[in-house]
């Protein structure tokens, strides 16, 4: 048989790129956790850095191995890249290995298979086409998206071919607790991020996390010197103003677990939503067809430095709400 497809594998809930492809997976192995929790246990519903394209997937938490990893299961990472190596002969070594998972019904993580440079789920494959098919965090939303099996090694121009990730058995036991409370520490930390704060003076761009982020992106479009909205700014817009909702009822989730301090985590809650429908408007505003605009416009810069103030301001709330949160708990 020249192909095989996994029927009614999920599709992408949060356009995320590094963590919403382990939930999928996951979920057709039976597990039932939702997007948004997922999104806080990885630590990506509270990132903000750049601002620039390769923000959401080389600034996050962890790893995308290791969160499989954090909820219990076995994994094996087979990269795609290194020193002399024959590309092309590792490439079909993984997706024979690849396909072999999908004809006993478990979906692969495969490294730019249908969008450009995040993690999608592979759940199906035609050899006489050579396609794969699967999800996406924009790619496969209805029905399966199909490309070339050999796309995975056609990002080299941007990025690394990663590899795949092979999910196999449950061994391990997770620990909710623990993941979650590292998960809120990891947050505030992030928020208030020093890195590269020594090198803001004259005008070299450098990557900043968190509240310097917000700063600095505000600033920009502030700035008398015309700038032009550009891949960065569309693509933070469109993966922040998702994960960060999905921040919002990650902490509603938290809330009834700790009693102690539910008021906070429901108080953040609001402020995640208030941050997250700002940066909505904000993309609505800069890229109203999705297209990047080709022009200068000082008056929409200014309006967009005020809803990305007004989203950075809403961001610092909820992160200081998880802040009073924690500072409860460690004293009990």
């Amino acid at each position: 048989m020249s192909s095989h497809i996994i029927k009614d594998v999920d599709r992408y809930r949060v356009m995320d790129p590094l963590f919403e492809g382990v939930r999928v997976t996951l979920s057709h192995r039976g597990e039932s956790y939702s997007p948004s929790y997922v999104q806080g246990i990885s630590g990506a519903a509270f990132r903000i850095a750049g601002i620039c394209p390769c923000a959401p997937t080389s600034n996050a938490a962890m790893e995308t191995q290791d969160l499989v990893e954090l909820l219990g299961y076995e994994m094996e990472y087979v990269p795609l890249h290194g020193e002399k190596i024959d590309l092309k002969k590792r490439a079909n070594e993984v997706l024979s290995r690849l396909k072999g998972e999908i004809r006993v019904g478990h979906p692969v993580l495969l490294w730019h298979a249908f969008t450009t440079c995040e993690w999608d789920v592979v759940c199906g494959f035609d050899d006489e086409e050579g396609l794969l098919f699967g999800r996406g965090s924009y790619a496969g939303l209805d029905g399966y998206a199909k490309a070339n099996e050999m796309r995975t090694i056609s990002c080299l121009e941007i990025c690394p071919a990663l590899g795949a990730i092979f999910v196999s058995k449950k061994t391990g036991i997770y620990d909710a607790h623990n993941a979650e409370i590292n998960a809120l520490k990891e947050a505030v930390y992030h928020a208030h991020s020093k890195m590269n704060a020594e090198l803001l003076v004259g005008d070299k761009w450098v990557m900043l996390e968190g509240l310097l982020c917000y700063d600095r992106w505000v600033r920009d479009f502030r700035s008398e010197r015309p700038k032009i909205p550009d891949m960065g700014d569309r693509y933070c817009l469109g993966v922040y103003r998702s994960t960060h909702r999905a921040a919002a009822d990650f902490l509603k989730e938290l809330a009834p677990k700790y009693p102690d301090v539910k008021s906070n985590y429901e108080s953040a809650a609001k402020f995640f939503v208030a941050e997250s429908d700002a940066l909505d408007e904000c993309a609505n505003l800069l890229f109203p067809d999705w297209k990047l605009p080709k022009n200068f416009d000082r008056e929409t810069n200014v309006r967009a430095a005020d809803i990305l103030n007004r989203a950075r301001d809403s961001y610092a709330g909820g992160i200081g709400e998880i802040g009073r949160a924690l500072e409860v708990m460690k004293g009990q």
